[in-house]
């Protein structure tokens, strides 16, 4: 037995009877027993007797041995000794620099304000162009003008000839605009398939607009990192800089309409309350309640996280759609739309319509929001969805309005019946509102936005040019063209006013201008080399969203596909830093202070498998005339502190253009997107040509490039001991990579075999993001390393997506020291093939059959290769690495042996981490493929249009119109609705949840454990041994010993947490802690009030009948 073994609990004890426990027992057991029970005892001697039993000293050979030879092999062919040795050599001329993260932080906003600044210069030359060339243009009737229409430019009828509005347009791919063939020359007109592109208010507003290109062309001069440049129009076209050529969707239709965008009505409107009132009486039936809940959705569409919403129903008395929110108002995030879409398609029509006790409700809800100053404190409104109004309603409005009218009520008349349309005209009249008539689906989208326009009214007369930014969102134009590295941007916007005096008091708006900001940019103003390799930086919103930040994982896979999370731009600060328990982090930053906070906290790494305990110190201030602050994370020990060397520029070169380095290619060492002749350099070509003085014009971050060339010199000899190796011995077959990496971002790589040869083919390539220096984060085996002790070596299996476990990466790091202090100065580390790692183990773990066992107490000689031992690699965080059975490699521990994992945890080996995932995805069985956007299908919406068309086919193509039936949202959506209610099929559609998951961690000062765990009929004995100067635990059991009656298996896979319906109500109305916008603009006494809606006109041009008829006969195919 071993001499040094754990205390008795560890080798049995409580946790488990040791052999001579389990001896003992039955000698006991054998003198008490009487004769007739003999053979009951026998038995249970054959199975005691049977008891295997391992000898630890053997185990404990074993790991030694193997940790000799794993060490022998990691030092050699990654050269770590060697390494440290250099940097040994360089400490009497470097400087140790400690961190200072309250001043970086305050550095780095400035950069950002600056960079910001610079885009809201460029919106506001664009307004001024705008505003000026509508007040010197006059309308035009039967003005002619042709334009770059972008869906047909370049594009040619059967004679050859370009079709009208479709010219030759010159398009060139662009390395700015991710490689998308643009002309930066000029702008282009996207037209919504539901507009007619040559109706006279289009033309006029296209033909004023046209001052905008040499503006465009400016700004794009004055600051070329800008992106795209646009001015949305009220009237429904969007003219975009620079010109592209418009991509239809899968329909063939232009379904993106500029005035829903949420920059368009950020910018349009202040923040505002709305009670959404629905008539649900049974006169409501068929088409007219189907209509209705497109209006609500609509409504909600154009609410953003600065506004407050509540949905009401109602007959005879009143319903609240979500009883949880009852008497009170909820931010109109996403979450919160979503969720009032999926009640308000539950809703069905029965009894009598009462209005008035809805109505007062409603104000009560206002009232009350503004009295406690909850909600927007700005805009207030009541939107009143019915087929009539029947009641007096005076006595309410005197009640709870007039004389003040604070409430705007908005009234949308649903359905072909006229009777009641004065009165519900009547009510929006009387308190500053708007009246439509919704006779169709396709009416809705174009009523819904008077409204918006209505609520602009006072701040167009006043000429207020409030700056919005938006909270960060997804094109799905870009997402769809694959401009990967601008798919989450945020947009900086400005309305465009009427200026011309006679018609100032009606408030006209002529549109929106604006530009987008990708944040990758934005956060590149945060170098990833001064924060280290578990720090970060982020960006909130004044409602404590995320704008962005390493954790955000904006899109999930659905099958094959990856797409974006419903409520990817409302994840709160607190769902991704969720350590920040008392919210004291985000209650500061979204009130924007400055200052810092420090929290212990439950990180991970390799997609959330391996927990790391960190002490992480926030820093945070605001961003000046922006809704956002700022803030950076840095890890208390090696992540505040850095060291700075100094070369001279002729050495640095030298070594710089090594053939095997290089350096992060996402990172700026110089900004290559302000000259466009740069862009065609790599990140590496611009260093080299700069410190050349090739391109002394080049902007370069000094300090980055005096410490690449630092070490890149410190590195140099690597790349010599690396060749050596291969020129002077055999180099061992299944070693593949050796590389190295420092807080520089630059790696040096040595390919011991060729590509063809390889098990790692992708591994430290440009696609093997995980592995590399990215903008968000260091690579993992960086990171890694930066957890375990300098000189020792990490290992951890590779699983190669759909290949399984080939290859095994070996990790550690080097430090260098001066002035008392020790800095983390990179990572080295060598890749091989499991092949070697198996051979080296199965080598060492078995004795040779003439083995001595006299002296041995247990099974001797001891085999791994025995089919009655389970011999397996551990790593420190429960992973296998070696068995043999290859399909376990990579798997955890728990998931293949419960009783075994169960009784390490028991005794303290291991320890549980709970983990949690704020933006995880679930599989949802619900009958609805989406939970919000089942509504409008394409084939139900024709299916509807059909009916409507066979009883009011005239007065259909009259009224037709299709914006609001072909919305991208609900059109995209709707397919799956479409599978789930016509196929019959149950779809497990997959919706946002919270989740929580267990992660494992080994306790170090644990050495060995051994116990014999009792399963039923049998006794499984195992011993495990820490590998010396590794994370890896050599584990050797008993194999035919089945304990899994008694120990399930632990699993890894995330639980979600379901809460109890008064908790969940809870969450929901909850409302956390907020920063309104500075601006509001609620009231202009020069407001024209009596400007509010009428009957809907039926004239319609002769070319947007024929367009509608023709769209209207394709859906019916459809169907």
């Amino acid at each position: 037995m071993r001499k040094n073994s754990p205390e008795p609990g560890r080798r049995g004890g409580k946790n488990g009877p040791t052999v001579e426990d389990l001896q003992d027992d039955g000698s006991r057991m054998a003198n008490r027993s009487k004769p007739h029970r003999v053979l009951g005892f026998f038995f249970l001697w054959i199975g005691v007797q049977a008891q295997m039993k391992i000898p630890p000293e053997i185990v404990q050979q074993w790991a030694s041995i193997f940790s000799s030879q794993l060490r022998d092999l990691s030092t050699k062919y990654s050269g770590s000794l060697l390494l440290q040795k250099k940097l040994k050599d360089v400490e009497p001329i470097v400087k140790m620099v400690d961190v200072d993260g309250g001043d970086l932080v305050k550095d780095y906003a400035d950069q950002i304000e600056r960079m910001l600044g610079s885009k809201m210069k460029s919106v506001k030359r664009l307004a001024e162009s705008a505003e000026d060339a509508d007040l010197y243009h006059d309308f035009n009737a039967s003005l002619e003008f042709d334009y770059y229409n972008s869906m047909l430019i370049n594009t040619a009828d059967e004679d050859g000839n370009f079709v009208e509005l479709g010219g030759e347009f010159p398009l060139e791919d662009n390395e700015h605009f991710d490689k998308m063939p643009v002309n930066t020359q000029q702008s282009t007109i996207q037209v919504p398939t539901n507009v007619y592109n040559k109706d006279p208010d289009i033309l006029n507003a296209i033909y004023n607009s046209e001052a905008l290109n040499d503006v465009f062309v400016g700004n794009f001069q004055k600051d070329p990192t800008l992106t795209w440049q646009y001015f949305g129009s009220s009237t429904g076209f969007f003219r975009i800089y620079p010109g592209i050529k418009w991509t239809p969707d899968t329909n063939g239709v232009a379904a993106f309409d500029c005035r829903n965008r949420n920059w368009y009505i950020q910018a349009a409107t202040s923040p505002k309350d709305i009670v959404v009132m629905v008539d649900i009486s049974g006169s409501m039936k068929g088409l007219k309640m189907t209509i209705a809940k497109h209006t609500i959705n609509t409504i909600l569409d154009t609410l953003g996280e600065n506004d407050f919403v509540n949905v009401i129903a109602y007959t005879d008395y009143v319903r609240y759609v979500e009883p949880c929110f009852k008497g009170t108002l909820v931010q109109a995030d996403l979450d919160n739309r979503e969720h009032f879409k999926m009640l308000v398609d539950e809703l069905h029509v029965k009894g009598e319509a009462k209005i008035k006790n809805a109505m007062k409700e409603s104000f009560k809800i206002l009232n009350e929001a503004r009295v406690n100053g909850q909600g927007s404190m700005c805009n207030q409104a009541i939107m009143l969805i019915t087929d009539g109004a029947m009641e007096d309603f005076r006595s309410v409005f005197e009640e709870f309005n007039w004389p003040d009218r604070r409430v705007r009520v908005f009234t949308y008349l649903i359905g072909r019946e006229m009777t009641f349309a004065q009165n519900t005209k009547w009510i929006a009249c009387n308190n500053k509102g708007y009246y439509t008539h919704v006779s169709t689906l396709a009416d809705v989208q174009e009523n819904v936005m008077e409204y918006l326009h209505v609520l602009s009214r006072p701040m167009v007369i006043n000429h207020d040019h409030d700056i919005i930014w938006t909270e960060a969102y997804m094109d799905t134009v870009l997402f769809n063209t694959k401009a990967q590295s601008l798919l989450l941007m945020t947009s900086v916007a400005m309305p465009v006013f009427s200026k011309k005096k006679e018609t100032l008091s009606h408030g006209i708006l002529l549109g929106v201008v604006g530009t987008d900001v990708p944040l990758t940019e934005v956060m590149k103003l945060a170098p990833r080399y001064t924060l280290g390799a578990h720090g970060y930086a982020f960006l909130i919103t004044n409602n404590g969203y995320i704008l962005a930040h390493p954790d955000l994982r904006p899109l999930y896979k659905d099958g094959k596909k990856l797409k974006p999370k419903p409520n990817y731009n409302s994840v709160d600060l607190s769902e991704v830093e969720w350590e920040d328990a008392d919210e004291t982090l985000r209650t500061a930053m979204v009130r924007g202070e400055t200052g810092s906070h420090s929290l212990n906290v439950r990180a991970s790494v390799e997609n959330g498998r391996r927990p790391l305990f960190l002490v992480n110190e926030y820093f945070y201030t605001n961003i000046d005339d922006t809704p956002f602050s700022f803030g950076m994370v840095l890890t208390r020990g090696h992540g505040k502190l850095m060291f700075v060397g100094n070369v001279s520029v002729e050495e640095g070169l030298h070594d710089l253009t090594s053939p095997d380095l290089s350096i992060a290619s996402e990172w700026t060492y110089c900004e290559t997107d302000i000259d466009p002749a740069h862009r065609k350099f790599t990140q590496l070509q611009a260093a080299v040509r700069y410190l050349l003085g090739k391109e002394p014009d080049l902007e370069c971050d000094e300090l980055l490039l005096q410490q690449t060339l630092f070490d890149a010199v410190v590195t140099a000899p690597m790349e010599a001991y690396w060749n050596a190796i291969v020129l002077d011995d055999r180099v061992e077959p299944g070693v593949e990579t050796a590389f190295l990496g420092t807080r520089a971002g630059l790696m040096r790589i040595m390919r011991y075999a060729g590509v063809e040869t390889r098990v790692a083919k992708k591994f430290l390539t440009p696609v093997d993001k995980d592995n590399l220096f990215t903008v968000d984060h260091f690579p993992l085996w960086y990171r890694l390393a930066a957890e375990n002790p300098a000189g020792s070596f990490f290992y951890y299996p590779v699983n190669d997506k759909g290949q399984g476990v080939k290859f095994v990466v070996a990790t550690t790091s080097v430090t260098v020291s001066a002035q008392g202090k020790t800095a983390m100065a990179g990572a080295v580390g060598l890749q091989m093939s499991l092949d070697l790692l198996e051979k080296t183990f199965w080598a060492i773990t078995k004795q040779a059959s003439d083995t001595d066992c006299s002296n041995i107490e247990g099974l001797c000689p001891l085999s791994c290769e025995s089919d009655d031992l389970r011999c397996l690699l551990v790593d420190n965080h429960g992973f296998i690495l070696l068995s043999k059975e290859r399909k376990e490699v990579g798997r955890f521990l728990g998931e293949l042996d419960g009783s075994v994992m169960s009784t390490l945890i028991k005794m303290g080996m291991y320890k549980k981490v709970s983990l949690f995932d704020y933006q995880a995805m679930c599989k949802n069985s619900h009958h609805h493929a989406s939970g919000a956007r089942t509504l409008l299908g394409p084939f139900y919406v024709a299916a509807a249009i059909a009916r409507w068309i066979f009883s009011n086919a005239l007065m259909f193509l009259l009224d037709l119109n299709l914006c609001g039936l072909w919305h991208s949202d609900y059109f995209v959506d709707a397919k799956a609705g479409y599978h789930t209610t016509h196929k019959q099929k149950k779809v497990e559609a997959l919706v946002p949840c919270e989740t929580a998951y267990p992660g494992f961690t080994y306790d170090t000062s644990i050495k060995e454990a051994n116990s014999i765990i009792k399963c039923g009929r049998c006794q499984k004995m195992f011993v495990v041994q820490q590998v010396p100067d590794t994370n890896l635990l050599l584990a050797v059991t008993e194999a035919n010993c089945d304990c899994s009656r008694q120990y399930g298996p632990i699993p890894l896979e995330p639980k979600e947490i379901k809460y109890i319906a008064t908790v969940k109500c809870n969450r929901m109305k909850s409302q956390k802690v907020r920063r309104r916008p500075e601006s509001c603009h609620a009231y202009h006494p020069k407001e024209n009030a009596k400007d509010c809606g009428g009957a809907c006109s039926i004239s319609l041009s002769i070319k947007l009948f024929s367009a509608s008829l023709l769209l209207s006969g394709s859906l019916l195919r459809m169907t």
